[in-house]
């Protein structure tokens, strides 16, 4: 696949790069569950993504612009997804962090796109050709998987981009939205992360087995030990209290004139 400048027929080298482009258009992350939110997808996949890349050529973006046109002011070409994965791709540039992910430079597309919804939704669905997410993502960017994410109603909405237009998919069998490419499922877990009780967007694998943090596989490694540790004490109380009996036992015996060995 050509890169988009050279579709345009725009020599490469007059297109600005991620690191001329803004990194942020000012606004605020729009709720303290966000950032968690997104720490929580990214922790939980990663041992995942290792194994499909070995040689570390992904890359993740949280709040970065996807930039895919050229506007001014620049940040109007873009769109910051709360949550996104690029397979194939080297995670930065010349030794450089990437700032932004820019269309015109990349040859790959983003597999999945994730948007966190603190309205009504109704931005995360807009189909207005040049200016609605929606329309962005299925027509400009065409990315193959994007999920709309509202904690308040406990959902998550996938479509799958189908012959240029997105479809609403259907959950499985545990409510979950396979996403065969990484080989994982996505849904959400009601349960408590980072201090706070809520219905969150999580990883499974295909088997239906909640992806785990590092966090939350060490506490998994520690409640066994601790279950061991205690398997361990009662059989050395079980032991104890036998030699107890036993030793009653022989003393009984011996009231009684029987001799015994030791």
């Amino acid at each position: 696949m050509a890169a988009i400048s050279e579709i345009i027929n725009i020599p490469s080298q007059t297109l600005p790069d991620h690191t001329q482009l803004p990194e942020s258009d000012g606004t605020f992350v729009k709720n303290f569950q966000e950032h968690p939110q997104s720490i929580l997808l990214t922790e939980s996949i990663w041992s995942r993504l290792q194994q499909i890349h070995p040689d570390g050529q992904f890359c993740l973006g949280q709040d970065s612009g996807i930039y895919w046109r050229i506007t001014e002011p620049p940040e109007k070409g873009a769109e910051a997804p709360d949550w996104f994965y690029v397979p194939d791709v080297p995670p930065t540039i010349d030794g450089q962090m990437r700032r932004s992910y820019v269309m015109w430079q990349e040859l790959i597309a983003p597999l999945i796109v994730l948007e966190f919804v603190s309205g009504d939704g109704k931005e995360e669905r807009d189909k207005t050709p040049y200016r609605g997410k929606f329309w962005v993502y299925e027509t400009a960017i065409r990315v193959p998987f994007y999920g709309i994410y509202e904690v308040k109603k406990a959902m998550v909405e996938m479509y799958y981009l189908t012959a240029g237009k997105y479809e609403l998919m259907s959950a499985n069998e545990r409510g979950h939205y396979p996403i065969a490419p990484l080989g994982v499922e996505l849904g959400i877990w009601p349960g408590r992360y980072k201090n706070v009780e809520l219905p969150w967007l999580r990883w499974w694998d295909e088997q239906g087995n909640l992806l785990l943090t590092g966090e939350e596989r060490a506490e998994q490694e520690r409640q066994r030990a601790e279950q061991e540790r205690q398997r361990a004490e009662q059989e050395r109380q079980r032991a104890e209290q036998e030699k107890q009996r036993a030793e009653r036992f022989a003393v009984q015996l011996r009231a009684l004139g029987v001799e015994i060995d030791d």
